[in-house]
């Protein structure tokens, strides 16, 4: 079974930056690829889930 493809909105609470990848949903966790936000915050992040049609 392929896994479930999502849109994810990723903010960053320490810059405000805002970005939106597509990622796949495997085992229970989001696999976007996105490691930190261009201002090196990784940790204070605010992740929103949207499902594709």
């Amino acid at each position: 079974m392929e896994a479930a493809r999502i849109k994810v909105t990723i903010r960053c609470n320490v810059c405000g930056e805002k970005f939106v990848l597509r990622g796949r949903r495997e085992k229970g966790s989001i696999d976007t690829g996105f490691k930190q936000c261009i201002c090196n915050n990784a940790n204070d992040l605010d992740i929103e889930e949207h499902g594709m049609f």
